[in-house]
């Protein structure tokens, strides 16, 4: 896998260079600690650099045809598809993903390539009527100029394109900094693609660095006008703040403790194959995942049976086996953070009915049912495979449950009655939700969002377009006005 090693630079301007920092991040595959690459960061200087060059090359870039700005997002989606074996590989090596998650990954991918190959032709100018004669109104939509992008580690291709590719298809610049984890594959791997698809130099830009080097100079720069971010609502919360103190638009998806509920006249065994994939996807660290699972008092006995029968079939282990479901966390860090979590509930009184243990990075699945009423874990997100199982009695005790978190980004509910699930998905207070299916969706022209802290703003299609322009007014006078003074 030498193309690690071949960007493990930073590419600013059209430019790969290594980084001015003192220090390298050191890229590790989390299954067996081999060093995948040293990247040594990128600086404050560097950042403006980036962001020097993005303005510069956008007013040009903007200016360009859109049917000639579709023709790259056509070639990149090619250059996807052409060397998916070698992106596979890569989600196994740095992020620990399974073979199936890095399928499901890349499907993905390639779907939000496609609709940025349409976005290149959204923009859509209006003429709006006015109450005073001879007067023309003319609503340009146009692009907001230059955007900050910061990813995360766990789809790092998939959710570094996402705001990417759409941004550049309407006609912006753009510096990505992916997370410290996964520099390759959320970074540099991407501007590599759109390199080859014949983006002009200076378009795309990638910094990679960490907040230890360049502090608040991402955010705080007077060149972008939007930060699109990916990640914790701890974070997030500081780059709405920021964000704000500058006047710049941010566009947030944070994390989720969402909640897959099983009512009374549930498929149960259709409900528990929704369950098992909705939280233990990628060791659990989706943001959408099913930290809890609701089930109907009557029906709980049925359920945890299957459930726990299911979850103990999961393969765990080396991510790079095909037969492996359940491969490492991203970090050691991490792993210590889902450890604690689930020896302090089980202190606090609840019962492991399977796992709760860990090797290397390697979390076995786990399920704790039992769960004290005022446990901590349950109004947090567990980014790991831990499931809370959490019986209830009748719907409304189920809305009240589900409700009962800080966050609102996904959610499913699972009924023979289809228009029972959505009056129950009606009352739930998160930005998506799913009638008898998994939790863990994501459509390139359905919005894609969250409430409370699961973020502010929404990604995907039309709200894509709203969150990378912005609209202008040009009036103009066919007559004469009149005016009182």
């Amino acid at each position: 896998m030498s193309y690690f090693k071949d960007l493990a630079l930073q590419y600013i301007d059209g430019e790969w260079r290594a980084g001015g920092g003192s220090w390298d991040i050191i890229d590790f595959n989390p299954y067996n600690e081999e060093k995948l690459a040293s990247i040594t960061v990128a600086t404050v200087d560097e950042v403006d650099q980036a962001y020097r060059a993005a303005e510069r090359a956008q007013a040009g870039w903007a200016a360009t045809n859109p049917y000639t700005r579709r023709g790259v997002f056509e070639r990149a989606l090619r250059i996807i598809e052409d060397r998916e074996d070698e992106l596979i590989e890569a989600i196994v090596a740095e992020l620990g993903g399974t073979r199936g998650k890095a399928a499901f990954e890349l499907h993905l991918a390639r779907e939000f390539m496609r609709e940025a190959i349409h976005l290149s032709l959204r923009p859509e100018g209006r003429i709006l009527p006015s109450p005073i004669d001879g007067k023309e109104n003319r609503l340009y939509r146009l692009p907001v100029g230059v955007v900050g992008v910061i990813s995360p580690f766990n789809f790092p291709f998939l959710l570094s394109l996402k705001s990417v590719a759409p941004a550049l298809a309407l006609g912006n610049a753009v510096v990505l900094k992916p997370h410290q984890n996964t520099p390759i594959l959320g970074g540099t791997m991407l501007a590599k693609v759109f390199e080859d698809a014949g983006l002009p130099p200076g378009v795309l830009n990638v910094v990679v660095t960490d907040i230890a080097e360049i502090g608040d100079a991402l955010l705080e720069h007077p060149i972008p006008r939007v930060i699109s971010f990916t990640g914790s609502d701890r974070v997030g919360r500081h780059v709405a703040t920021v964000c704000a103190n500058h006047f710049k638009r941010a566009v947030l998806e944070c994390g989720g403790n969402s909640a897959l509920v099983v009512l009374d006249d549930a498929d149960i065994d259709y409900a528990v194959d929704a369950a098992v994939f909705s939280r233990f996807i990628h060791q659990g660290q989706a943001c959408m995942a099913a930290n809890r699972v609701l089930v109907d008092r009557s029906v709980l006995d049925e359920f945890t049976e299957k459930f726990v029968a299911k979850v103990r079939t999961l393969k765990t282990g080396d991510p790079s086996e095909p037969e492996t479901h359940i491969g490492p966390l991203i970090n050691s860090s991490q792993v210590e953070s889902v450890m604690s979590a689930i020896q302090q509930t089980v202190a606090a009184g609840a019962k492991v009915l399977v796992g709760g243990v860990s090797e290397g990075n390697v979390v076995a699945p786990t399920v704790l049912s039992d769960i004290p009423a005022d446990a901590p874990v349950l109004t947090q997100e567990i980014f790991g495979p831990v499931a809370l199982l959490i019986p209830f009695d009748g719907e409304d005790e189920a809305v009240r449950i589900t409700n009962d978190t800080p966050y609102g980004l996904s959610g499913g509910v699972h009924t023979r009655d289809v228009e029972r699930g959505v009056r129950f998905a009606q009352r739930v207070h998160t930005g998506m939700i799913h009638v008898n299916d998994g939790i863990i969706h994501d459509e390139p022209i359905v919005p894609f969002g969250g409430e409370k802290h699961s973020g502010v703003g929404r990604l995907n299609g039309d709200a894509t377009v709203e969150a990378f322009t912005t609209q202008k007014w040009i009036s103009v006078q066919h007559a004469r006005s009149t005016f009182p003074i």
